[in-house]
């Protein structure tokens, strides 16, 4: 069993080492997906500081970018893309397969080489189209049975977070 064991976490590191890309979903995962509303509509979505400097992190020490695809169009989204240097940033998005089609082509990647994180089942349209797909803690449990990593911290405490550690712990034992 142990054997085993330790077969899967190396296919994973190689998995892994492969990431050239990294899409993510925005709420219930760079947020905890609750939003506030106030009379205008949209009031405030709350992102984690730590999944920021994931971005980053990614970024400066393994040359990986991160993408956003969501369902929704918000100011704040657009705002927190900014903060972060995110320019490939997909807002309104209904068929998330086909933003994740024209990625793959505008940066002549394999699929092997895009991880996406999603905790939604509007996430599974993009399961055969990535290396490898994360989700968070609790995301819902089609989407967790469907990932190859289900993460052990929830969308908007730092998941993405975790997710871009093991990425960066994986490129830069290469």
């Amino acid at each position: 069993m142990e054997d085993l064991q330790q077969f899967k976490m190396e296919d994973l590191k190689i998995k892994l080492a492969k990431i050239k890309w990294v899409l993510t979903d925005c709420d219930g995962v760079l947020t905890d997906g609750g939003v506030y509303y106030g009379e205008q509509g949209e009031y405030l979505k709350k992102f984690n500081i730590r999944d920021g400097m994931g971005v980053e992190r990614l970024r400066t020490l393994v040359q990986v970018p991160t993408g956003i695809i969501t369902g929704e169009s918000s100011p704040s989204v657009v705002k927190r893309a900014e903060k972060l240097g995110i320019t490939e940033l997909n807002l309104g998005v209904k068929e998330k397969k086909g933003v994740v089609n024209r990625i793959l082509k505008r940066y002549y990647l394999k699929t092997e080489e895009l991880a996406y994180i999603g905790d939604d089942v509007n996430d599974l349209v993009v399961r055969s189209l990535v290396g490898m797909f994360f989700c968070p803690a609790d995301a819902l449990p089609q989407v967790k049975a469907e990932a190859d990593v289900v993460l052990t911290l929830d969308g908007g405490r730092g998941c993405f977070r975790e997710m871009a550690e093991m990425i960066i712990q994986a490129k830069l034992k290469d």
